[in-house]
C-alpha cells in the first residue's frame, strides 16, 4: 500500500482536531482526552520549537476534524518551556493539574531530559520529536545496566545511530577503506556521532587516517583540511552543522582533496554555505525525505496553514510523534480505560512499545529496548546545488 494512502487510512481511524489550550466546541469533558505539548516556542531556539508545535497542532486539528479517537475529541494543552529544564518541569506540573494523560515534548535535549525524569516518576507517556540525546530514555547511557525510562519515546534517531549509518554507508555504498573525521570538539552532537562512527570501524573494516577537530566559534579550518588532504582518505565524515560544514568543504576542496563527503543531519541547508561545485556529490543523513510521496500531503498542508515551507526535519518528525501518541491513546480507549488512570497510561505505553514497522510519514517505527526507533535514514544528495532525496538506507 502506498504510504500516502496508508497515512490517510491511519488518520481516518482515530483523527481529532486540537486547539491551543482547548478542545473542540461542544465536547464535554467526559467526551475528550487531554494531552499536552511542552516545548520552546519563544527564545533563542524557537526556530526549532515552533515548527514542532505547529505540526503537533496541525495533526490533532486534522484528527479531531476526522472524528477524534473512538469518537472522543483530543484537547491539546500548550506550554512554552523556553528550552529551560525548570520551565519544562513547571509546565508538566500544570499539565497534570489540568488533566493531561500524555505529553508530547520537549524539543531540545536538555529540557526534554529534565521533563523525562519527572514523567518517569509518574509513568506518564511521553514522546519527543527532536531530543537526540541518549539520556532522554536512559538514566546513564554509559552503564549497560542503567535504568530505562520505560514511559519515554522519541521519533527522531539518536546521534550515535546516524554515526553508525555514516560509517556503514561509506563502506557499503562507496567501498571505502579509509576515512577522515572532522568534528566540533566539545559538541555533544558532534562527539556522539563520532562515537557512532568509531563503534563501526571493526565491523566495516574502515581505517581512520586523519581525525581533526575545531573549537566552537572557529571559522578558519585551513590547517585541519591540509592535514586531511595529506592523508588522502577515500571519504571524509563531517558530523557538524551546515554553516561550519560549508566553510569546511570549501577549505577541503581548496586543499586539493577530492574525497567523497558524508555529513550528519546538521548538514540541512548546507547548499547555501558553499559553492555548488564544491558540494557536488556530497551526501548527508536525514530523518526526513522532502518531496517524497509519504510527506507530500503533509508538506502541502503545512504550507497552507502556516504560510511557509516545512522549515526542518523536526516538523515532520513531530507529526510522526503525534501519530504514534495517538495510536497509543487509541489502544487505551479501545480497552475502555479511564483517561488519566495508571492503567490508561500503561496501556498507551504498551501500545507504543509494541509497535512493529508502524508507518509514519518519515519512515516506519519499531522501538528497541531503550525506546529508540529503529528506522531507515534518508540520504540527501547534493546535485547541481540542490539538496535532493536519494534513497533510504
Amino acid at each position: 500500500m502506498k504510504k500516502a494512502l496508508l497515512i490517510a487510512l491511519i488518520l481516518a481511524c482515530f483523527m481529532v482536531p486540537v486547539f491551543a489550550g482547548g478542545s473542540s466546541e461542544g465536547a464535554a469533558a467526559s467526551d475528550s482526552i487531554t494531552i499536552a505539548f511542552i516545548g520552546n516556542t519563544t527564545g533563542d531556539y524557537a526556530m526549532y520549537g515552533v515548527p514542532v508545535r505547529n505540526s503537533v497542532v496541525m495533526f490533532f486539528e486534522q484528527l479531531n476534524a476526522a472524528g477524534g479517537i473512538n469518537g472522543k475529541q483530543v484537547k491539546l494543552l500548550e506550554y512554552d518551556d523556553k528550552a529551560d529544564g525548570t520551565e519544562s518541569i513547571n509546565a508538566y506540573n500544570l499539565a497534570k493539574a489540568n488533566g493531561a494523560t500524555a505529553i508530547i515534548g520537549s524539543v531540545l535535549s536538555g529540557a526534554s531530559i529534565a521533563l523525562s525524569d519527572v514523567t518517569y516518576d509518574d509513568n506518564m507517556p511521553q514522546i519527543s520529536a527532536s531530543a537526540t540525546n541518549p539520556k532522554l530514555t536512559v538514566m546513564d547511557p554509559d552503564d549497560p545496566k542503567s535504568e530505562v525510562k520505560t514511559n519515554v519515546f522519541r521519533s527522531c534517531f539518536l546521534d550515535p545511530f546516524q554515526g553508525e549509518k555514516m560509517a556503514q554507508y561509506a563502506a557499503t555504498k562507496y567501498g571505502a577503506k579509509t576515512i577522515a573525521i572532522f568534528y566540533e570538539n566539545g559538541s555533544d552532537y558532534s562527539e556522539a556521532i563520532v562515537q557512532g562512527v568509531e563503534s563501526q570501524l571493526a565491523a566495516t573494516g574502515l581505517k581512520v587516517v586523519a581525525k581533526e577537530a575545531f573549537a566552537t566559534g572557529d571559522v578558519d579550518y585551513k590547517a585541519q583540511m591540509t592535514n586531511i588532504a595529506a592523508a588522502n582518505p577515500d571519504v571524509v565524515l563531517m558530523p557538524i552543522y551546515y554553516g561550519e560544514a560549508g566553510r569546511a568543504i570549501t577549505a577541503l576542496r581548496a586543499a586539493g582533496c577530492k574525497a567523497k563527503i558524508i555529513g550528519g543531519d546538521g548538514f540541512g541547508s548546507v547548499k547555501n554555505y558553499a559553492s555548488a561545485a564544491d558540494l557536488e556529490g556530497t551526501i548527508y543523513m536525514s530523518g526526513y525525505a522532502p518531496g517524497t510521496p509519504s510527506v507530500s500531503k503533509y508538506e502541502a498542508d503545512y504550507k497552507a496553514k502556516f504560510g511557509e515551507e516545512v522549515p526542518n526535519m523536526f516538523a515532520p518528525l513531530a507529526w510522526d510523534a503525534s501519530l504514534i501518541m495517538a495510536e497509543g491513546l487509541k489502544a487505551a480507549e479501545t480497552k475502555g480505560l479511564k483517561a488519566g488512570t495508571a492503567e490508561y497510561k500503561q496501556a498507551v505505553i504498551d501500545a507504543i512499545k509494541g509497535m512493529q514497522a508502524f508507518e509514519g510519514i518519515t519512515g516506519s517505527y519499531t522501538f528497541n529496548e531503550t525506546n529508540d526507533p529503529i528506522k531507515s535514514v534518508a540520504i540527501i544528495k547534493i546535485a547541481g546545488g540542490a539538496e535532493l532525496f536519494d534513497e533510504f538506507f
